[in-house]
């Protein structure tokens, strides 16, 4: 039996995440990863917070904080808002873990053993006030492009130019302000890709009929535009210590070590339980497991080249990707989001607004699959009006409230099904097969039209059915078609559990089931729509499942949030 491994990139520590970053990885992760539980698969769905390199020392001294406080402190925040939004992660790690430093070490000598590693003396900024050597984001100047006073020296966040720190007109220490710089050598380690190159591109080939385009183009560029070989170390203090002599007070470059938290993660899951858990067994000649990992397109090179690299040069079996779904970007009103410009609306705000459904519903339905996808408040709230409440939400209370008034609180009995049923049944045996399609195939947006379709047959199916009407003059028969229309939410519950999983809990509990009653639809889709028996108690639902968001909301929220409301 298939076990399922999967992985969303780390969201990095230094902020909190805006929806671009959701629904680039740990969203549609957490889509699959629930979807696959509930057809009864062994899922292991794994994350963690991206802890080490340049940017999160940055953000630990805006703080005044020590780096390790800071990030201890950030992995709770993000932790937090992720099991708000309902991620179902089964562990989520941290890559400065013990586990995680144990693994990088492990690599790099692994690497060196097998002569994928070298040492090289490269020339490096080194402040004389702060006595240490500065990476490129602790220096900073002013841009000679434009001008900006306050451009780091790896890239002008104004104009987004790449520099080199040299490129910078009045250079100092982002550390102290100290203008007293010199260039001095600086010993370092470099993973030899040119040397694995066959290997990955073999690698590629492997599986390039499979991955989608965004994945498999950047990959090819890579490739064709000839590896080169890469720094894996930095003269930083916070991060995985190099296990080499004359290395002392070096680092891992983050992009090393950071995709070996997968790993990492997967055994501080395992020590948490290690009688009955055993990382091992899904990473190290792991036969048995898909792996499939999910990342927005920045992320894809890393993934590709530098950790397949990093496997494949350790001459070990470790238990490479099978699939990678990439995403492109999700834009606000068009534009970048962007952390360090707080521009766009972050996954802590987009909580306090609504309820966690309404943004997973949103980001699924308008995943960016083939192409960048736009995000305003416009089409958010257009959407939630008219799929989740004017469709399903409509539904469900008619349904129950229908029932009640009619006929009583529960599941009525009488009368047998006619042509209309049985053409509702086919009808929805179809679009389910393609929803279920679709998801398993990891096609969101096609999946999320089916979903809307389904919740839309069960309206139709209604207005055809007319039981307000039927019941003037057939009431065993009206009783049949909301006993129908009753299984019919029980079933919708099931099918919208992985995108609003806190949606399909409250449907479920209207129907007095089990939160976790939620196992996929089998094959006879007539038995699905008659388990609720005839006598089973229901609730009146107190309240609309979903509130409309009015245009005088919108308006408000694109005022804060700085967006045009024309748009």
């Amino acid at each position: 039996m298939t076990k399922y491994l999967i992985t969303s990139a780390l969201p990095y520590i230094n902020g909190i995440k805006h929806l671009g970053n959701l629904v680039g990885s740990m969203l549609p992760a957490d889509v699959y990863a629930r979807f696959l539980r509930q057809k009864g698969e062994e899922v292991l769905f794994i994350c963690a917070t991206d802890e080490h390199g340049t940017p999160a020392e940055l953000a630990a001294m805006e703080k005044n904080q020590d780096v390790e406080t800071f990030c201890t402190e950030q992995h709770e925040v993000q932790k937090d808002i992720y099991t708000r939004f309902n991620l179902s992660f089964d562990h989520f790690g941290r890559s400065s873990s013990h586990q995680n430093t144990e693994l990088t070490q492990h690599f790099c000598k692994k690497l060196m053993e097998n002569g994928y590693i070298e040492e090289r003396v490269i020339k490096q900024v080194y402040s004389v006030d702060d006595g240490r050597f500065l990476p490129d984001r602790y220096i900073v100047g002013t841009c000679p492009h434009c001008g900006y006073e306050a451009a780091r020296g790896d890239q002008c966040e104004n104009c987004t130019r790449v520099l080199d720190p040299t490129d910078l007109i009045n250079p100092r220490s982002a550390v102290s302000g100290s203008h007293n710089l010199e260039i001095r050598d600086s010993k370092h380690l470099f993973l030899k890709l040119p040397a694995l190159e066959s290997k990955l591109s073999a690698f590629i080939d492997e599986h390039e009929a499979e991955w989608p385009l965004v994945v498999t183009s950047i990959a090819r560029k890579w490739l064709k535009e000839g590896l080169r070989e890469r720094c894996i170390t930095r003269d930083l203090k916070w991060g995985v210590p190099v296990p080499v002599d004359g290395f002392e007070g070096k680092v891992f470059y983050v992009w090393f070590d950071a995709p070996i938290e997968y790993i990492g993660s997967t055994a501080e899951w395992a020590e948490k339980d290690p009688e009955h858990r055993d990382w091992k067994s899904w990473w190290y000649d792991a036969k048995d497991v898909r792996y499939v990992e999910f990342m927005a397109k920045d992320n894809i090179p890393f993934h590709t080249i530098m950790f397949p690299a990093t496997l494949l040069a350790s001459g070990e079996p470790w238990k490479k990707v099978d699939y990678i779904k990439g995403f492109n970007w999700l834009t606000f009103y068009g534009g970048k989001f962007s952390t360090s410009q707080k521009r766009g609306i972050f996954t802590n705000q987009a909580l306090d607004e609504f309820q966690p459904d309404y943004w997973r519903y949103w980001l699924m339905a308008n995943a960016p699959e083939s192409s960048d996808s736009s995000f305003t408040f416009a089409s958010f709230a257009a959407t939630v009006n008219k799929d989740l409440n004017d469709v399903l939400g409509n539904f469900v209370n008619r349904v129950l409230k229908m029932t009640a008034s009619k006929i009583g609180a529960a599941v009525p009995a009488g009368g047998e099904w006619g042509d209309t049923e049985r053409e509702f049944v086919k009808t929805m045996e179809a679009r389910i097969a393609d929803y279920t399609k679709y998801l398993s195939e990891m096609e969101y947006r096609k999946a999320l039209v089916e979903l809307r379709a389904i919740w839309v047959e069960g309206n139709n199916y209604l207005t055809a059915a007319a039981p307000w009407t039927v019941i003037k003059e057939d009431k065993d028969k009206a009783a049949m078609i909301l006993r129908l229309a009753l299984n019919v939410i029980r079933l919708y519950a099931v099918l919208s559990a992985p995108v609003i999983p806190e949606t399909a809990e409250k449907m479920l509990a209207l129907l007095n089931l089990d939160a976790n009653a939620t196992a996929w639809p089998s094959g006879d889709l007539a038995a699905e729509l008659q388990k609720l028996p005839a006598g089973h108690a229901v609730n009146v639902p107190e309240q609309p499942l979903f509130q409309k968001i009015m245009p005088e909301a919108v308006a408000d929220l694109c005022q804060r949030y700085g967006a045009d409301p024309e748009e």
